[in-house]
């Protein structure tokens, strides 16, 4: 089968697009300048939301496996313990996944590569794409390979090539923001310390993270560099800079595995899409790692992108739909980086804002706040990402209750299992809560439309869902159209209105 898609990066982003595509039934190449996968993470969060994601890909299991979830978050001042986070099922009846898994990027890579392996797809490393010219109905590409130079044409590339992206300069559309000042290591240590969970500790001048990596038997640690560690070229004293952290973090550095130093961005690409070619992940958009939104994030690009490709590649619906990827996805990440870049400047910055966050509110104030049910339920909705919805784009309509056109579709469990195991066909589907009317029954049956009636429970009618009401479900998980009353004229109109 000839390949009709492009991946360029075999980072997290661009394996799980390719994974996705696979789903799909999409024929596609994946292509990396790297000679292997990345032997250094500073991504170590897996959230909710992704894992979602990951369970309708069949992955969920494998990278659950792998890691841990995140019992707690113990938090540091000066050396003494303040106070403990408790995020244990911290989302416990929102998702499947109630927590926050701790598994550093190079080893999800290498997962994602070894599934991918298993079903006979392999990463070509060494690939360099060169260049590109765009046509009506292709895409012409160069690539430079170990062995020579390639040229292959495709009907769309995906460039999920990292921050210095190729392809989006390439396509030279404008990558605005700033770069903050402030230089982070990132380093993975054999140590004789253990901790039970994630550690933030605070000091007078600056901050950093501890996780303890359970795969590997090795402490990872993350952190802002004080300035006086640094020279005017901004290297790394690290031999002041280690005996400092291990008296401030109390890990005993035995080995230094690696040790990288990094600097902060917050950056939009001005469009995700110009005609056959997209940028996702990275390529897309840079934030701070506050929340631990990055990777997700890009992960969350490649299941959007990847159903909506699908579709108009096997002709099963209209063109227009690869508008609503950038439309969908450069709104919330414009949303995430003002987000992150205030968040972050607020803990790493100068000043009686900065000295208040790291001495009071950190320590006290969240701990103290997160104690209170509700709070901590927000806090796990926001961070997983289980708040994203799409309500705006053009291809999400309709209320039903409280679940409207564009919203993710509540988790509901219940004796009969639960209805995301429905997801995991990744399919367009509709969802009856209750019994459908045979009116509907008929007209899901003429469109080819799996149609599935779970019984309606106390958790429906807690998420605001209305008995009987009718959702059509997109690949992905969200509601594309809601109506309380099983209008199938509506629902009709609807697939007529995207030429499905």
């Amino acid at each position: 089968m000839t390949p009709q898609v492009l991946i360029a990066g075999a980072g997290p982003t661009g394996l799980a697009l390719a994974l996705a595509l696979e789903k799909h039934g999409i024929s596609f190449r994946i292509m990396d300048q790297e000679s292997g996968p990345g032997e250094e993470s500073r991504a170590m969060a897996v959230h909710a939301r992704t894992l979602e994601w990951y369970d309708q890909l069949g992955a969920a299991g494998l990278l659950i496996q792998h890691g841990y979830p995140l019992p707690q978050l113990e938090i540091y001042r000066n050396q003494k313990r303040r106070s403990v986070l408790d995020f244990q099922d911290m989302g416990r009846g929102f998702s499947p996944y109630p927590y926050v898994l701790i598994l550093p990027q190079d080893e999800h890579e290498r997962l994602l590569i070894n599934r991918l392996k298993k079903k006979g797809i392999e990463v070509e490393w060494n690939t360099e794409l060169s260049s590109f010219w765009q046509h009506e109905d292709h895409v012409e590409v160069v690539m430079e390979k170990e062995n020579g130079r390639e040229t292959s044409s495709f009907t769309y590339v995906c460039g999920c090539d990292g921050a210095h992206s190729s392809v989006r300069k390439a396509l030279d559309l404008p990558f605005a923001g700033k770069t903050d000042n402030h230089v982070f290591y990132v380093m993975d240590v054999k140590s004789s310390s253990e901790a039970e969970g994630a550690q933030v500790h605070l000091f007078e001048d600056t901050f950093g993270l501890v996780f303890p990596i359970r795969t590997s038997g090795l402490t990872r640690l993350i952190g802002l560099i004080p300035e006086r560690f640094l020279d005017e070229q901004n290297d790394v004293d690290k031999d002041r800079l280690l005996p400092f952290l291990e008296k401030q973090t109390g890990v005993d550095i035995e080995r230094l595995h690696w040790f990288s130093t990094y600097t902060v961005h917050h950056r939009v690409s001005s469009h995700f899409r110009k005609d056959r070619v997209f940028l996702a992940g990275d390529a897309a958009h840079i934030h701070s790692p506050a929340g631990a939104q990055g990777m997700n994030t890009g992960i969350g690009d490649a299941v959007n992108l990847a159903w909506k490709l699908a579709a108009v590649i096997q002709g099963t619906m209209d063109a227009s739909v690869l508008d609503t990827y950038e439309t969908e996805r450069r709104a919330f990440a414009k949303r995430l980086v003002a987000t992150t870049d205030q968040a972050f400047q607020r803990i790493a910055g100068d000043g009686m804002t900065s000295d208040f966050v790291r001495k009071v509110m950190i320590p006290r104030v969240i701990p103290w706040m997160t104690k209170n049910l509700p709070v901590k339920q927000q806090l796990f909705k926001t961070v997983s990402q289980i708040r994203i919805h799409y309500r705006n784009s053009r291809i999400s309509s309709g209320k039903a209750g409280r679940i409207q056109g564009g919203d993710r579709l509540p988790w509901l469990p219940g004796e009969w299992g639960d209805n995301f195991g429905l997801l995991q066909s990744a399919d367009w589907q509709l969802h009856v809560y209750g019994s459908a009317s045979p009116d509907l029954r008929r007209t899901a049956e003429d469109l080819g439309l799996p149609l599935h009636e779970p019984a309606w429970t106390s958790a429906g009618k807690e998420a605001g869902i209305p008995e009987h009401a009718m959702f059509l479900i997109r690949p992905d998980g969200y509601v594309a159209l809601a109506d309380a009353r099983q209008n199938t004229e509506a629902l009709q109109a609807y697939l007529g209105a995207w030429g499905m």
